[in-house]
């Protein structure tokens, strides 16, 4: 598993839905994060696999404390980083 990021770090793809709407209310709240697209990246794709069963599920999110989320809320993503 990669350490854990400076940033918040959002593994999506261009395809999903949910990382689109996801993306969309983060923009609305302000939240800033590094994007990465597991389509493009093998790395990613594990990482992403690693955190979710095998599963290259997306949106996972990747918090500056180490910890994951997969297909949260804007209203989780707040939480976490308040945390």
């Amino acid at each position: 598993m990669p350490s854990a990021p400076s940033t918040l770090t959002f593994y999506s793809t261009g395809w999903c839905g949910f990382c689109a709407r996801l993306k969309a209310g983060l923009a609305a709240e302000g939240i800033e994060y590094t994007e990465i697209d597991i389509d493009e990246n093998p790395d990613a794709a594990e990482f992403v696999m690693s955190v979710n069963n095998g599963n290259r599920t997306v949106p996972t999110l990747h918090y500056p404390d180490g910890s994951t989320q997969t297909n949260p809320s804007v209203s989780q993503v707040k939480a976490a980083l308040a945390a």
